[in-house]
């Protein structure tokens, strides 16, 4: 062995080093490093670095432009999708407040077409009574009065609608009459007897019930009506169960 061998055995075996007065050391072996390896060598052990081709980065830089192309579109798009969504809701609220405000006109001036129809009637209401300031004569002013009250139930019956319908006569309907008296009558059903104020009604619905005075049926009359019914119908009834009678002997 070489003289470099003995050494690190040496040291290595500490019970030896003492016998020989020389304080035992650990020293830590370092392994050899493995002998070098000419650099041609090294360099083609080296595994081979992958380089793009030139084909290869063409398409990935078209394709970059292509990306950069469709995401600049799409930003346009995006853009103008984002005006003209302004725009409708600039519209929408446009539209929305001129609903509003012609909902509301409609409700503050639904009245007017029936009150231009009203004015000239207020005219002649004014014309009447000044002529009969003037003249004085009673019979004017009421031939006056009942020519507008005929010109306005004109007006209002052909050209709205407005209907005054008969209560006289009729049978008494809580939907349509209002009662205000009674009297008693020899009646089978009550039935209208008198109008204290007209009712009138627009088409098929009724703006004001009619005040009336309804007739009823009489009770007493009732039950002598019906007596009379009953006593009727027994005799019948007794005629036919007594059979025909004797005959008649010569």
């Amino acid at each position: 062995m070489s003289t470099k061998h003995h050494e690190r055995r040496e040291e290595r075996d500490p019970a030896k080093n003492a016998g020989n007065g020389v304080e035992a050391t650990f020293v830590p072996e370092t392994p050899e490093a493995p002998p070098a390896a000419p650099s041609g060598a090294a360099e083609s052990s080296r595994p081979p670095v992958a380089e793009p081709a030139a084909a290869e980065l063409s398409a990935l830089r078209e394709r970059v432009g292509v990306l950069e192309a469709e995401n600049a579109r799409l930003a346009e798009e995006c853009s103008s999708l984002k005006d003209q969504n302004l725009r409708r809701l600039a519209d929408y609220e446009n539209f929305r407040k001129r609903m509003f405000r012609e909902r509301d006109d409609a409700a503050k001036y639904a009245n007017a077409g029936i009150l231009g129809d009203l004015v000239p009637i207020l005219d002649d209401f004014d014309r009447a009574v000044a002529s009969a300031e003037h003249a004085k004569d009673y019979v004017v002013l009421h031939d006056g009065v009942v020519l507008i009250r005929r010109q306005l139930g004109s007006t209002l019956e052909n050209k709205y609608g407005l209907q005054r319908y008969a209560c006289v006569g009729e049978p008494f309907d809580p939907n349509v009459h209002e009662a205000v008296a009674m009297e008693q009558g020899s009646v089978a059903e009550p039935v209208v007897a008198a109008e204290f104020l007209p009712g009138y009604k627009l088409h098929d619905r009724i703006v004001r019930t009619a005040k009336v005075r309804v007739r009823m049926p009489d009770p007493a009359a009732q039950a002598a009506a019906d007596g009379q019914t009953n006593d009727a119908t027994t005799g019948g009834a007794a005629a036919e169960t007594a059979g025909p009678g004797p005959e008649a002997t010569n």
